[in-house]
C-alpha cells in the first residue's frame, strides 16, 4: 500500500528563504531594488567604491600576495553539493546547539577590528544588525566601541568576547572579567596574531589604524590599561622616560587629531593632555603577545567562568591540544588569509581537524564564507557553525544596521534554500553525504 503525503508536507511553508525572497520580490512590485546586493561579487564591489583606501585595505587586504585569500575559495569550489530530490520535507530547522546553548542559526558575526574604517561607532551598529535578526556577535578585542556599550545594544542577544593575549597579565585579566560582567556567553582568544602578519596593502599606505587611535577602545576604556598609560605619562614628566621624538608633518597633525577624537573624554581636553598619544604608544608595545604557549592557556580554566573558544588553529595536533588544555571548543580559522601567505585554507585544515577530533568536540570555521551555500558546504565538512566576517563589513559600509542585516538575512536565505533543494530538514541532516568531490574544479 503506498503512503499517503501528511498534511504537514502539503501545506503551504515559509522558511527565511522564502520569507527573503518574497519581501525582496514585493519591493520590485514597487521598483524599489535590495540596498544591499544579494551576491557577494557585487556587494564587494560597491563595498569598495564607499570606502577609502586605508579602510579598503585594512579590511579587504591580506597577507602576502594573497594566496591565502584565494586558497580559501578555491577550497570551496573543491566541493559540490548534490541536490535531493522528492524528499517531502516541507520546513527546515536552523537551530544549532553551541556550548550548552540554542541558537537560531549556525552564523556568527566574527570580530572585525577597527570596524569604525567602515562606519562610525561600528560596533555599536553591528550589535544592533545582530539584535535584530538573532544573530550572536563576537565583539573584537580591537573594537571601536567599549564591550559595555556594545553589549547594551545587544539587547537580549548572545554575544561573546574575543581576547588578543597581552603582555600585560593584569589587562587579560582585567579584559576578562569585564567581558564577564558585561554578560558574554564565551570568551574567544584569537592565537593567531601574536605579532601582525605582512600586510602589503597597509604597508603600502603606511597605514595602520591603531596608531591612529581607531580600534582601541577595549583599552581605553580599561582601568588597568589607563594606569599603564598614567605609569607612561608620569615617567616621561619625571624625566626616568625619555620623551617620544615628534617631527611635526601634515600628516603628524592629522594623526594627532584622530587619536585625540578616538580618545575618551572632551576634544579639546584630550587635545591639551599627553594622555592619548601615551595611550596609542602603550597600546603598540602590549597589545599582543609574541611569546603566547600553551602554558598560558592552561591558566584560563581558572580565570575565567565562561566557556573558552581557541581561534586560529590549523593544525590537527593543536586542535587536540587546544581540547587537553581545557578548551570548550575551537575555531578553525587563517584569520581571513590575514597573517600567513601561502597557508592551509580554513575548509581544508576543517577536514582534517574533524577527522582528528572526531564528531563531539565542538568546532567552528571561520574564512572564506561568503554565502549559504558556503556556510551548507562548511557544516556539511564538519564544522558546528561558522563566523561570518567580511560580508557583515561590506554591508555596514553601505548602508550601517540596515546593511548589516541584510548581509545576515541574505546568508541565512540561502542556507535555508539550499538546505531545502538538497532534502535537508535541519543541521544534522547536513554531513559529508550532501557533497562529492567537484570535478569540474580547477586543481
Amino acid at each position: 500500500m503506498t503512503a499517503q503525503p501528511t498534511a504537514a508536507s502539503t501545506g503551504p511553508a515559509r522558511g527565511v528563504g522564502r520569507a527573503r525572497q518574497d519581501a525582496v520580490y514585493r519591493a520590485g512590485v514597487l521598483g524599489r531594488r535590495p540596498t544591499v546586493p544579494t551576491d557577494f561579487a557585487e556587494l564587494e564591489r560597491r563595498a569598495r567604491r564607499a570606502s577609502s583606501p586605508t579602510a579598503w585595505a585594512y579590511v579587504a587586504g591580506g597577507a602576502g600576495e594573497g594566496r591565502t585569500m584565494r586558497n580559501n575559495r578555491a577550497a570551496f569550489d573543491r566541493w559540490a553539493i548534490v541536490p535531493r530530490m522528492a524528499h517531502g520535507h516541507a520546513t527546515r530547522d536552523l537551530a544549532v546547539e553551541l556550548l550548552g546553548r540554542r541558537y537560531d542559526s549556525p552564523v556568527l558575526l566574527a570580530p572585525v577590528g577597527a570596524g569604525a574604517l567602515m562606519g562610525r561607532d561600528s560596533d555599536v551598529q553591528i550589535a544592533r544588525a545582530a539584535a535584530a535578526t538573532g544573530t550572536p556577535y563576537v565583539f573584537s578585542n580591537q573594537g571601536c566601541n567599549p564591550l559595555e556599550q556594545t553589549a547594551a545594544a545587544m539587547g537580549s542577544t548572545p554575544w561573546w568576547f574575543q581576547l588578543y593575549w597581552s603582555t600585560d597579565e593584569a589587562l587579560v585579566d582585567s579584559l576578562i572579567g569585564r567581558a564577564e560582567d558585561a554578560g558574554a556567553s564565551a570568551l574567544v582568544v584569537t592565537l593567531d596574531t601574536t605579532t601582525l602578519g605582512w600586510r602589503p596593502q597597509d604597508l603600502n599606505l603606511g597605514s595602520l589604524p591603531f596608531a591612529q587611535g581607531l580600534g582601541i577602545a577595549q583599552y581605553t576604556s580599561d582601568p588597568r590599561f589607563l594606569g599603564l598609560v598614567r605609569e607612561r605619562v608620569a615617567a616621561v614628566a619625571s624625566g626616568a622616560a625619555a620623551r617620544p621624538d615628534v617631527q611635526v608633518t601634515l600628516g603628524a597633525v592629522r594623526s594627532l587629531l584622530s587619536i585625540t577624537r578616538e580618545f575618551p573624554g572632551r576634544f579639546l581636553d584630550n587635545l591639551r593632555s599627553p594622555e592619548p598619544r601615551a595611550a596609542v604608544e602603550t597600546f603598540l608595545d602590549i597589545y599582543s603577545n609574541p611569546g603566547l604557549s600553551w602554558e598560558h592557556l592552561e591558566t584560563l580554566r581558572s580565570r575565567t567562568r565562561l566557556p573558552v573558544v581557541l581561534k586560529g588553529v590549523l593544525h590537527p595536533d593543536d586542535a587536540r591540544r587546544a581540547y587537553d588544555v581545557g578548551a570548550d571548543a575551537i575555531v578553525v580559522s587563517n584569520h581571513g588569509g590575514r597573517q600567513v601567505d601561502g597557508a592551509i585554507a580554513s575548509l581544508d585544515a576543517l577536514v582534517a581537524v574533524r577527522e582528528e577530533l572526531g564528531p563531539d568536540p565542538t568546532v567552528l570555521l571561520d574564512s572564506g564564507i561568503r554565502t549559504g551555500a558556503d556556510v551548507f558546504t562548511a557544516l556539511a565538512l564538519g564544522a558546528d557553525a561558522v563566523l561570518l566576517g567580511r560580508p557583515h563589513m561590506y554591508g555596514l559600509a553601505l548602508a550601517g544596521q540596515r546593511g548589516v542585516e541584510e548581509v545576515v538575512a541574505n546568508v541565512l536565505a540561502e542556507l535555508d534554500l539550499t538546505m531545502a533543494l538538497s532534502g535537508a530538514p535541519d543541521l544534522g541532516a547536513v554531513d559529508r553525504g550532501s557533497l562529492v568531490p567537484n570535478p569540474s574544479a580547477s586543481l
